[in-house]
């Protein structure tokens, strides 16, 4: 039983001493692949990449936010802004202009300068 423990225990420092022969070779090979000009390159060129990204992420950001807020704008201006009338209206029934009912009653959602300029527009025409 003792020579089997003292061959286990060879064989294991056998192992070892493999093993660390290995991992210095290792080692060096690693330091010197990091001393070599063109991989130290590439490291010094990593900064200038992240900045670009981070530079292109700012203009990202400031371009979505005017487009947010031209988006606001036009929402905004919409609920106020000019209405269209109804194409049935615009168009002329057998030559015939529309009861003026009909077209107060397509008007009445839009406000009185905005009704004055449609039926002058509608007059200039001749559709009225």
């Amino acid at each position: 039983m003792e020579n089997e423990s003292t061959e286990i225990q060879s064989s294991t420092e056998e192992l070892m001493a493999k093993l660390t022969v290995r991992l210095n070779a290792a080692i060096e090979l690693l330091e010197r692949a990091l001393q070599q000009p063109a991989i130290a390159a590439a490291g010094e060129a990593v900064g200038p990449i992240v900045a670009m990204v981070e530079g292109r992420e700012a203009e990202l950001a400031r371009k979505l936010a005017a487009a947010e807020k031209t988006i606001a704008e036009l929402r905004a201006s919409s609920a106020t802004g000019r209405r269209t009338l109804p194409v049935s209206l615009l168009a002329k029934q057998d030559s015939a202009a529309p009861e003026p009912a009909a077209l107060d009653a397509a008007l009445s959602s839009l406000g009185l300068e905005q009704r004055i300029a449609v039926k002058a527009q509608l007059l200039r025409s001749g559709l009225v």
